[in-house]
């Protein structure tokens, strides 16, 4: 007799052990769940943030142990927690890029750029200006660099500046040296001096038309 009330008597503990456990895990599992919940947030907020912010920039990066380029920004930002990582430039960007001498190879201005770092591809957009060594002046709105391949292209509406003569087309493709590039699809030629210059024409007018360009230094 006396063990079934032992028996009872720890039955009837057990089962508010179990109910107080139960009432403890039914208020803390919800808690914990949306404090994760507010932890994931903010781990997907703070990888949307830039992990570096540098304004009034002017640096030297180097590849290889060899200094490459000279930046000059207002405003640069590190997304290297991004899939893929990429530099942000939205505040314009000023470049000068150097040959294995350290002579400038060209010189780069424009709007907005950005840099994706596992492409090595540079990608600039808004009244993009790119002077060569040569002299060669060129003039567009969407250029991409790929370092690379070692080459610099456009599928949008190009000006190249030469000593002697103005070209325009749509599509470009160019060695990141500037010296021998192909203008596709052109829409006129015209001299320097010429001071009323040829109209510019449909780009699918001109589709079959391109021009070849060796300005080898």
């Amino acid at each position: 007799m006396s063990s079934n009330r032992n028996h009872k008597t720890y039955l009837k503990s057990l089962n508010i052990t179990a109910a107080f456990l139960a009432a403890v895990m039914f208020v803390i599992f919800p808690a914990c769940s949306g404090k994760d919940k507010n932890l994931a947030e903010a781990i997907s907020e703070n990888d949307t943030l830039p992990s570096m912010t540098s304004l009034g920039v002017t640096t030297l990066i180097s590849d290889s142990g060899i200094t490459r380029y000279k930046v000059v920004a207002e405003e640069w930002l590190i997304h290297d927690k991004k899939n893929p990582p990429y530099w942000a430039f939205e505040k314009g960007v000023y470049l000068e890029k150097f040959d294995t001498l350290f002579r400038i190879d060209a010189s780069i201005k424009a709007d907005t750029a950005y840099y994706h770092e596992k492409k090595k591809l540079w990608e600039l957009k808004g009244n993009v200006q790119i002077l060569s060594q040569r002299g060669d002046k060129f003039q567009t709105n969407l250029l991409f660099w790929d370092e690379k391949k070692e080459k610099v292209y456009s599928d949008q509406f190009i000006q190249i500046e030469q000593e002697d003569k103005i070209i325009k087309g749509y599509g470009f493709e160019s060695n990141q040296d500037l010296t021998e590039y192909i203008i596709k699809n052109t829409t006129g030629v015209f001299t320097v001096e010429d001071t009323a210059p040829a109209p510019v024409q449909p780009a699918d007018s001109t589709k079959n038309d391109s021009i070849k360009t060796d300005r080898k230094l």
